[in-house]
């Protein structure tokens, strides 16, 4: 079971899991009231709301794995709360997806 520890599910793990669940709830709401035609963006190619958010969560996917290849997940900063609670870098690569969605939802 030691291998597979740091699956456990941490606040980080949490707060992507409602996130996912709130923004495929907001996409249905706008599917309903708001139908949409495809659109052609940078891509030259028609494209959904639900296109573009599988682009996005996969280029997320993408960005965080590099992170963790490249720069690791070594703690920014302690915040001096409880036990010394650590923020990780890998904090970096989810703005930086997060960035990157909402290029994705302007411009594809």
């Amino acid at each position: 079971m030691e291998h597979i520890a740091w699956m456990a599910w941490t606040l980080p793990t949490a707060i992507f899991f409602v996130m996912l669940a709130l923004t495929l709830g907001a996409m249905t709401w706008l599917a309903v009231a708001y139908p949409e035609a495809e659109r052609v963006g940078v891509l030259r190619i028609p494209t959904t709301r639900g296109d573009r958010l599988f682009i996005s969560l996969v280029l997320a996917a993408v960005i965080h794995l590099l992170w963790i290849a490249f720069v690791g997940i070594d703690p920014l900063l302690t915040l001096p709360i409880g036990e010394g609670v650590e923020i990780s870098s890998l904090w970096l690569a989810t703005v930086i997806s997060l960035l990157s969605a909402v290029a994705i939802f302007r411009t594809v």
